[in-house]
């Protein structure tokens, strides 16, 4: 099979630079165009050299339509407005439509699940392997555990992350709910402040820190009677996302229409 060829939306932030660091670094897959929003300083400038690698001649532009003509997935972690955007041109161009993109809301979702009955979308808060991994344990924890032990989950980002809590820490928070059987909008804490009474049974409550340049710490504890079983992650660079974001799309190329996620990539799906 030819390589993959593969568009980085948001080509000039921080992530969409790793992505182009990474396909360069990788087998299977190429760089087919550079996607940036309307109206940026960087558009025109060339990805490669944004990347810190040499030019390779694909310039920054805002026209998804014309540079997916001839391209076969998105790797997306833009934000919110930008994504759902992008979610139509890419499953009326058949593109693989790989979406890292956090702080979504319920709506936003739903237009991404919309698509699937004709598009490959795969969606995940976190593309790392470890945290995925994570998620599983997590899941087989708080099946475990009855709710005499309270659940609670930190995050610890960079002070530029613009959305709390992290769509990592809530892809934790879905796998402890889904362990115990609830509902995690309906037993999520999210934030304590004054006079906020007991801690409610089978809360599972969330803390999100912001400062420097952390990549990204997660923990999820699980507070008993006179113990606690800490489970944790702790991202050194986020290349590790975007070598998770290439093999997510290298793996649905070629796959039926659906819904997919990084547990379905590396074969969690069924933990």
């Amino acid at each position: 099979m030819s390589d993959m060829r593969l568009i980085v939306a948001g080509a000039g932030g921080r992530m969409g630079r790793a992505l182009t660091r990474a396909i360069a670094d990788s087998k299977g897959a190429v760089l087919a165009g550079a996607l940036e929003a309307p109206g940026s300083e960087l558009l025109g400038k060339d990805a490669g050299v944004l990347a810190g690698l040499p030019a390779n001649g694909i310039k920054l532009s805002a026209d998804l339509w014309a540079m997916s003509k001839d391209a076969d997935g998105i790797l997306d972690f833009t934000v919110p407005a930008a994504t759902i955007a992008n979610v139509a041109i890419a499953a009326e161009r058949g593109l693989v439509h790989v979406i890292g993109t956090t702080g979504l809301s319920a709506f936003d979702n739903a237009v991404i699940k919309s698509v699937t009955n004709r598009a490959v979308v795969v969606q995940s808060g976190n593309m790392s392997l470890g945290v995925n991994l994570l998620a599983a344990v997590v899941k087989r924890v708080a099946k475990a555990l009855d709710e005499s032990f309270d659940i609670e989950i930190v995050e610890t980002h960079h002070r530029m992350k613009v959305d709390a809590p992290s769509g990592t820490a809530l892809m934790l928070g879905q796998a402890a709910a889904a362990g115990r059987g609830i509902s995690l909008e309906e037993n999520a804490e999210r934030g304590r402040d004054g006079i906020t009474g007991a801690r409610k049974p089978g809360a599972i409550g969330f803390a999100s820190l912001r400062g420097g340049t952390v990549a990204g710490e997660h923990s999820v504890t699980f507070l008993g009677p006179f113990e606690r079983l800490t489970l944790s992650h702790l991202a050194e660079d986020r290349m590790l996302f975007a070598h998770g974001a290439l093999k997510a799309a290298l793996w649905a190329h070629g796959k039926k229409p659906g819904h997919y996620s990084m547990a379905d990539v590396l074969g969690l799906a069924d933990i």
